[in-house]
């Protein structure tokens, strides 16, 4: 199995899938860390499994999706950091579904919820997606901006700041805006925020989940 730095670099979103179940001990491997993840963040993420509904819409054949049938449900009951905390997680699903062999995709609208097999209580909300199967190919990397771009100073900050700005930029985006800015702050301190737009908090966390992979979490702490 690729490490978790070859999957960072690897993932690449991807829109269109096989029939080709997932087998079933990796979707044993994938419910055990949703399990993990809900217990640890008081997140109710769902593994849904050969479910077609989701993406049998005109919305999602306008958002070029095609043979999904599995997928994470990203819910959680509002609260201030939950767009932030769903992205942090999620992406941590992703990035070991790429581990795993399999390809995903964040998305953000063109799905319709399925009350058939969605599991939620009336606090919690469906914020998004994550498409997860057997792609048709391993998807294609996009531009990225430059170091500078997300991170005053770059050229003269210590490297575990440099590799985690690098690995930020891997991180998907909505529309691969990359609406980010790191700061390193004294101590080692590094801040982050976000930019408008759509789900930018969501985008937030995810960023923050692939710093804390290239920087190292022993190397400094968030603002």
């Amino acid at each position: 199995m690729m490490t978790i730095e070859e999957a960072v670099k690897a993932r690449h979103a991807v829109r269109s899938y096989t029939d080709r179940p997932i087998e079933q001990e990796k979707i044993d491997e994938l419910q055990k860390l949703v399990d993990d993840f809900n217990g640890r963040s008081g997140l109710h993420i769902q593994l849904i499994t050969n479910d077609p509904k989701a993406f049998d819409s005109r919305l999602a054949r306008y958002g070029k999706f095609s043979g999904v049938r599995n997928y994470f449900a990203m819910i959680g009951q509002k609260a201030p950091l939950l767009d932030e905390t769903i992205g942090y997680f999620g992406e941590q699903l992703v990035i070991k579904a790429q581990q795993l062999g399999l390809n995903t995709c964040w998305v953000g609208m063109t799905f319709k919820k399925n009350p058939d097999v969605l599991k939620m209580s009336g606090d919690d909300k469906l914020r998004c997606v994550i498409a997860v199967g057997y792609g048709t190919t391993q998807g294609v990397s996009h531009k990225v901006k430059n170091f500078e771009q997300v991170a005053k100073n770059y050229s003269t900050m210590p490297k575990w700041f440099k590799l985690g700005v690098a690995y930020a930029l891997l991180a998907p985006t909505a529309v691969n805006q990359q609406k980010f800015k790191f700061r390193l702050l004294p101590d080692n301190r590094v801040q982050v925020k976000a930019g408008f737009g759509f789900f930018s908090k969501v985008d937030l966390g995810i960023v923050k989940c692939h710093f804390e992979i290239g920087a190292g979490t022993e190397n400094f702490s968030w603002a």
